[in-house]
């Protein structure tokens, strides 16, 4: 039975409602800081409020991106597309990438010729008012993007405990906040940087600052463009999940009665989405039938399982030999 106009909507709405919230709050943030920024960029004449500029408008474009990658990436598995959608949202994130590679070349560009040609600084307080205004706004991103990797990675922490919680579990969040949260770091820390060069350039006799604050800033964003680019080469050509994952999944599958050990298993991820592969090995005697309704069980169990999306399971009686946790290979010296 086709679906009507208004249930589409409804699910197109219920799609938009799992979009990555960190991405939306920085998209709408740096759309009002680019054009604030630009426009002072343009009145002042300086190259580190150029060099911000560039870099808001890169976020800009990059979050807006990464926001509908995130939504597209949340869609169901259907029968053309079985392992589900999770990897557009590094497509999407690589499109970002490219941006902000152009735009650190652009901003490095500038911060040379600025070095070469130095310009006289206007509009302080304009300037004083858009890092300002940026310095809170991308602050607040930031630490939005840190709640974010906290929820998606199951950490209790809260307030101040926040910043190292964040720092260690960046790389087991989604594309999505990883990006954020790398890019609004950079930019709070860029927008005080630039401050504090124009500043000294306007005051002192040292007028070179504001073009090698343009460079350094030039230089983190291609920084961030290295760091997302490789995570999400890595994400599509599929990585395995952290141990973490790893642990949980072996803990549900061995706490079931019946089951004895783990014969072999892999889990990939998709974006932030799990597959589990794995055949079990259970307590011999057991009919095809039993055998059978446990492994359903277990499947179950690891559904329930929030960042799990599909699992497949093999079962086998048990063989009497130790498989899981696998062995490591033995080293060179070793063998030797």
């Amino acid at each position: 039975m086709a679906e009507t106009k208004e249930e589409s909507l409804i699910k197109a709405w219920e799609l938009i409602k799992k979009g990555n919230t960190s991405s939306f709050y920085a998209a709408l943030g740096n759309l009002f800081l680019v054009i604030l920024k630009g426009i002072t960029a343009s009145l002042s004449g300086s190259g580190a409020m150029f060099a911000e500029a560039m870099h808001t408008g890169a976020d800009t474009i990059n979050q807006i991106f990464v926001f509908i990658g995130s939504i597209l990436a949340e869609r169901k598995p259907t029968p053309r597309f079985p392992t589900g959608f999770g990897r557009l949202i590094n497509v999407f994130c690589m499109g970002a990438v490219i941006i902000v590679t152009i735009m650190a070349y652009e901003t490095l560009l500038e911060g040379i010729h600025l070095i070469q040609h130095p310009a006289s600084i206007d509009s302080l307080g304009l300037i004083i008012f858009s890092l300002g205004t940026s310095m809170v706004i991308d602050g607040f991103v930031l630490s939005k993007a840190m709640r974010e990797i906290a929820r998606e990675t199951r950490s209790e922490a809260k307030g101040l405990v926040l910043i190292p919680v964040a720092l260690k579990n960046v790389n087991r969040a989604s594309p999505a906040t990883r990006l954020v949260f790398y890019e609004d770091l950079v930019a709070t820390f860029g927008a005080i940087l630039a401050l504090g060069a124009i500043l000294v350039t306007r005051f002192t006799p040292i007028k070179t600052l504001d073009g090698f604050a343009a460079i350094i800033i030039g230089l983190l964003m291609g920084g961030v463009a290295y760091r997302v680019g490789y995570d999400n080469m890595v994400g599509l050509i599929g990585v395995s999940a952290p141990k973490e994952i790893e642990d949980k999944v072996c803990q549900i599958i061995l706490s079931d009665p019946d089951t004895t050990d783990i014969n072999k298993m892999r889990i990939l991820q998709e974006g932030r989405f799990y597959h589990v592969e794995s055949y079990i090995e259970l307590r011999p005697g057991l009919t095809l039938a039993t055998a059978d309704r446990i492994k359903s069980r277990i499947r179950d169990q690891l559904l329930a399982y929030e960042d799990i999306t599909d699992v497949t399971l093999g079962i086998i009686e048990d063989t009497g030999v130790k498989d899981w946790p696998p062995k490591d290979p033995p080293s060179d010296k070793e063998k030797s």
